[in-house]
């Protein structure tokens, strides 16, 4: 079957069923890349459909929705915030969440921890970095990051892991630029699995790639997903209303 540019291949799924669009998604995936179903702003009934379809790995981006949906779904469900993290939510997920992927400064890292050994729980987390050229996306720079983790403090916080990075591409038509995004978070994943990991099997992840690049992103080393639209259709902003 022929699929459409990858830009339009969210639209491309947004009257199929859920189901399908799992499994469509799914079989394009290599094996060993993980898939995040990005479900924010989608009521818990396509949540559930998503569920009894096999998956059980969800990103979420508002900490108040992902608490609500993780109330009355499932418990097995593996939950990823993939939002721009606030301090001051930290504690209302760390009671369930399995992985907080947008974690961008030590102090977070630190408050993160904090919360984890309040609910005698273990919380893996992403550095995410920031590789785009649009200023408005969020993470630290490749330059920050290597400082902190030479800097060691992060070795003492015994309730978190950090088990890889997380990044996104500029929203952009130029797929040449896209790639060299994803290349560069590969380069800094092998950088500092060299220098700082090199000794643990848990860090362990790229997250990178979206509906409209995730095959970009798997080309360049990406082994987890977060897809929404091409999964759910278009956001329900009118979830929260």
């Amino acid at each position: 079957m022929h699929l459409p540019p990858l830009r339009n291949f969210a639209a491309f799924f947004w009257n199929m069923d859920i189901k399908e669009n799992l499994n469509r998604i799914k079989a394009s995936l290599p094996q060993g890349v993980k898939l995040v179903a990005v479900s924010k702003t989608h009521p818990v009934e396509m949540l559930q459909e998503a569920y009894d379809a096999g998956q059980r790995i969800f990103g979420e981006n508002k900490v108040q929705e992902m608490t609500a949906k993780s109330q009355v779904l499932p418990r097995d469900i593996e939950w990823h915030f993939i939002g721009h993290v606030q301090s001051n939510k930290i504690k209302m997920m760390a009671p369930y969440v399995s992985v907080i992927q947008g974690v961008d400064t030590y102090d977070k890292l630190v408050e993160i921890d904090r919360q984890a050994a309040r609910n005698s729980r273990h919380i893996t987390c992403f550095l995410q970095l920031h590789i785009a050229s649009e200023d408005t996306k969020f993470g630290f720079s490749p330059d920050e990051c290597s400082a902190m983790l030479e800097q060691g403090d992060w070795k003492n916080l015994k309730n978190i892991t950090i088990g890889g990075v997380m990044g996104m591409a500029t929203n952009t038509d130029d797929l040449a630029q896209v790639r060299r995004e994803f290349g560069r978070l590969k380069e800094i994943f092998d950088t500092y699995k060299q220098n700082y990991f090199a000794g643990s099997a848990d860090f362990n992840t790229i997250s990178a790639g979206m509906s409209g690049d995730y095959e970009l992103a798997i080309e360049a080393g990406s082994n987890m997903v977060r897809i929404g639209s091409a999964i759910f259709g278009e956001r329900n902003y009118n979830l929260n209303k």
